[in-house]
């Protein structure tokens, strides 16, 4: 097996269980990154669908007493019963319109320079949203309306777009609809969770061809790398956003995302081809 490829498995899937719940986009760093270490073969498709999947895992052990007792609680429980009704409406968006332009947004979305310009935009309405500073309503997920899950919905539905966040389009969304910033990124990690595993059930079928045995070292390094470092992000994230604005993650998707574009126009990169 290539020493180098290992590598690369490992860098990518600390990159991917970083970025994932934070509002930088995981799939813009890892096309950009991808890009840049070469790794855009079929194989590296499959792979990214592998660590994504890994860091969904994360957020589920995490979390895994509170979806164990919504789980066992399900049948009966009226509180159990509406916080999966809030995750089901949140994720119907999605869901509707991934099956709708899943094809064409792979197909001219998926490129580096898409990415950068989504990076550079997502800041710039996070710089917004923090300037407006909404008055939060809602302070936990249970008080959250049947309206408050669609309308995060929505917004989590324009992260569809690479570059743009799934976790920063709700967690903006949800600022913006009156959640407090721990209640947002909260109702975003779980939104993740249905969101995600549909993602990633499609992919690996539209994608079961792709899979080979000889993958499976590069695969497996990548998975426990992406699962650890989500471990690492979420516990941190969460924490930091009782005391902090979103306002340092804004300049850090306009910085990189000019970075690229600034490559792309001297010449310094050759970002013409798509990652995957």
């Amino acid at each position: 097996m290539d020493v180098q490829l290992l590598l690369t498995a490992l860098l990518l899937g600390i990159v991917e269980g970083l970025t994932e719940f934070l509002p930088i986009s995981s799939t813009g760093h890892l096309i950009i990154v991808g890009d840049l270490l070469g790794y855009n073969d079929e194989a590296s498709t499959v792979f990214k669908i592998v660590i994504q999947f890994a860091a969904i895992l994360a957020v589920c052990w995490e979390y895994r007493e509170r979806l164990i007792k919504v789980a066992v609680g399900l049948p009966r429980e009226r509180e159990a019963q509406r916080f999966v009704g809030l995750l089901f409406l949140g994720f119907l968006p999605a869901a509707v319109l991934g099956l709708m332009f899943h094809s064409v947004i792979k197909t001219v979305l998926f490129n580096p320079l898409t990415v950068a310009t989504a990076l550079v935009v997502g800041g710039l309405i996070i710089l917004y949203v923090e300037k407006r500073a909404y008055r939060p309503r809602i302070d936990a997920v249970e008080k959250m309306g049947w309206a408050d899950a669609v309308k995060i919905g929505f917004a989590q539905a324009l992260a569809m777009i690479p570059g743009t966040s799934r976790s920063g389009s709700t967690i903006m969304g949800g600022l913006i609809f009156g959640l407090s910033r721990k209640t947002a990124a909260e109702f975003s990690f779980f939104l993740a969770i249905p969101t995600m595993f549909a993602a990633t059930v499609y992919d690996l079928y539209k994608n079961w061809g792709l899979l080979h045995a000889q993958d499976l070292p590069v695969f497996a390094i990548g998975f426990v790398a992406s699962f650890l470092s989500a471990m690492v992000a979420v516990k941190t994230f969460i924490r930091f956003i009782s005391n902090h604005t979103f306002i340092g993650f804004a300049w850090y998707r306009i910085v990189f995302g000019l970075i690229v574009l600034a490559s792309w126009q001297f010449g310094l990169v050759d970002w013409s081809e798509p990652s995957f």
